[in-house]
């Protein structure tokens, strides 16, 4: 997946980061500016710093002082033939894109909307999430979240979307959008994600029934652990086995994680699956929290993860240790579910165990993304412009973290499987799900191979790589939860 493009200069937060967009933690960074506001005016004219030529310098100066990959930057270029923020700073990274070191993780947002999202999980949609195969022309919901217009609905995950429009007189097959404009077509056809934003939806379910929907897009909270299959006890020959589905790094999530923990603890297991496929990553401080309780048989002094800046910067490293919490369980085996959808935070909570469960764990799925990086957020308050910069490096306690190609290339075991939307998240029928209770039962699977970068749905009808559907500018909510609408 691509994952595409955030004020006067204020303070420096640490956002400590998240998938090709860029999650944050909620400790903060010293520097000599003033503080960042949260409002979000909107800039007319250039006498409040906001012309385009403003913008773009300012970007300028602060990736020349915050940036990685600094030694990528080119020296002068002129932003005059840019007539985008976005576009100038693409520019800059280029090089360092080519590396594959910045793959568009360095881009600008909107400071209200981000805000928003990770104080609550608040957006705009119709609540789904969308896998799209551009060979078979074929568009899936993988997902569905609770309180949206789309579960409201009846569409949930297996659902296929045949067709879109605004009315029975242009509903366009799904098939025929792709043919001409590809699965950037799809996205378009879909509309904004703005309130009130409608589109007649042809879809047919998983009983195999072709009915037309009309659906609204609305304003809702994304729940980050399921109230349907956040956490489960499974049952594998008698034996309790642990599974948490974690949808994204937000604020919130740490209630939801701990109560799905302590219901862990209080059933005795040992063994876990933790579900991050789609998870596109999010809060730092989400993933220490996750961490923690994973880690009920870890030490105060054990470390999870190393943060790490430039060497001029070197004052803003930092450790993150285990610390148990009341939730916590202690396991001695653990398989992360992940795909192409899985980056950054989630990859950082992965990529954290490797050193103390070695062969005692395994990545179930397929490869996962590769972002052993992160962002800090720099705020022009006047603009809404929130600058998010690659600014750090996360390793684990071993100082690791060779994987931008992937965590399939570092974990010592992997378990190749499908994403089989015939079958529920949290379901042991699912093969992923299946996958991973067979390495936890010391049973055989097949290793993660070079070409399986990306998801692979199984369904009744003809299968293929599918991957979650990505607008080519995507909000916050869709960096950080891939497939998203």
């Amino acid at each position: 997946m691509k994952f595409r493009r955030i004020g006067a200069a204020a303070s420096i937060l640490a956002m400590l980061s998240a998938c090709g967009g860029g999650g944050s933690s909620t400790g903060s960074i010293s520097t000599p500016t003033s503080s960042a506001g949260t409002s979000s005016p909107t800039p007319t004219s250039s006498t409040n710093g906001c012309s385009l030529r403003e913008r773009q310098d300012w970007a300028a100066a602060q990736l020349r002082e915050w940036y990685l990959f600094y030694e990528t930057l080119p020296t002068n270029l002129d932003p005059t033939p840019y007539t985008t923020l976005d576009g100038y700073i693409d520019a800059l990274t280029a090089t360092a894109r080519g590396q594959r070191r910045d793959r568009y993780f360095t881009y600008v947002t909107s400071i209200a909307a981000e805000n928003a999202y990770y104080a609550s999980g608040e957006t705009a949609g119709f609540g789904f999430r969308l896998s799209n195969n551009a060979t078979t022309r074929r568009t899936f919901i993988a997902e569905s979240f609770e309180g949206t217009p789309a579960l409201a609905a009846g569409i949930d995950r297996g659902t296929e979307i045949l067709a879109i429009g605004t009315s029975t007189a242009n509903l366009r097959n799904v098939s025929d959008i792709m043919a001409s404009e590809g699965t950037a077509g799809v996205s378009n056809a879909l509309g904004p994600n703005t309130a009130g934003t409608t589109r007649l939806l042809r879809i047919r379910s998983q009983a195999g029934v072709v009915s037309d929907v009309s659906v609204a897009k609305a304003d809702y909270t994304l729940t980050p652990v399921s109230s349907r299959y956040g956490y489960k006890i499974l049952d594998d020959g008698g034996k309790k086995v642990g599974y948490v589905n974690l949808r994204t790094f937000i604020s919130t999530a740490n209630d939801g994680l701990r109560e799905a923990f302590a219901a862990l603890r209080a059933a005795g297991v040992t063994e876990v699956i933790v579900d991050l496929r789609y998870n596109g990553g999010g809060l730092v401080s989400v993933a220490d929290t996750f961490a923690r309780l994973l880690g009920g048989n870890r030490s105060s002094s054990d470390v999870f993860s190393y943060t790490t800046f430039r060497p001029e910067k070197s004052s803003q490293n930092s450790t993150s240790y285990f610390a148990p919490q009341p939730q916590s369980i202690a396991p001695t085996k653990i398989a992360f579910i992940g795909t192409s959808g899985t980056a950054s935070a989630s990859e950082l909570l992965i990529n954290g165990f490797i050193p103390y469960l070695g062969t005692n764990m395994a990545l179930v799925g397929t490869n996962t993304y590769g972002k052993p990086v992160g962002q800090i957020a720099i705020d022009r308050a006047a603009c809404d412009d929130r600058l998010r910069v690659i600014a750090f490096a996360t390793q684990n306690s071993n100082r690791s973290a060779a994987y931008f190609d992937g965590l399939a290339t570092v974990v010592p075991r992997t378990c190749q499987a499908t994403d089989d939307v015939n079958y529920p998240l949290g379901d042991a029928r699912e093969s992923s799900i299946a996958a991973a209770l067979n390495f936890l039962g010391g049973r055989s699977c097949s290793a993660i191979t070079a070409n399986a970068e990306t998801s692979r749905i199984s369904r009744a009808a003809p299968t293929g790589t599918y991957e979650l559907l990505m607008p080519d500018r995507p909000d916050t909510m869709q960096r950080e939860v891939p497939g998203a609408f």
